[in-house]
């Protein structure tokens, strides 16, 4: 099991940007597939974001794309999500997630196939 964390939540105003981080407690997360996740009230949890093992593929969600950027440092230490131009449709609780995978280059899609969730932080978006 790996404890993350999660920080850089917030308040922001549309258009504006927040960066997000997920930070593995003790250890890095070499050897895992890493998503970000949302949840809206009322809303089905989307994942947003993912990166492979290799860190060389991503995915992004269609209502993000071109938006939010996901990246990890060299190390694998920590992972970000880059989030500009925020909209009102944007706020939610984001959740960092970590899937150990022996696929290097492929991202995971499936919310089951990750076994080790963040807290969650909170994204709010004024108009």
């Amino acid at each position: 099991q790996v404890q993350l964390v999660e920080s850089g939540g917030g308040l922001v105003q549309a258009g504006g940007s927040l960066r997000l981080s997920c930070a593995p407690s003790g250890r890095t997360v070499n050897g895992y597939g890493m998503g970000w996740f949302r949840q809206a009230p009322g809303k089905e949890g989307e994942l947003v974001a993912a990166i492979s093992r290799s860190g060389g593929t991503t995915y992004y969600a269609d209502s993000i794309k071109g938006r939010f950027t996901i990246s990890t440092d060299n190390a694998k230490n920590t992972v970000f999500l880059q989030m500009n131009s925020l909209k009102p449709e944007d706020p939610a609780v984001y959740y960092c997630a970590a899937g150990f995978t022996t696929d290097s280059y492929t991202p995971m899609f499936e919310p089951a196939l990750y076994d080790n969730w963040g807290q969650g932080t909170q994204v709010t978006v004024s108009s």
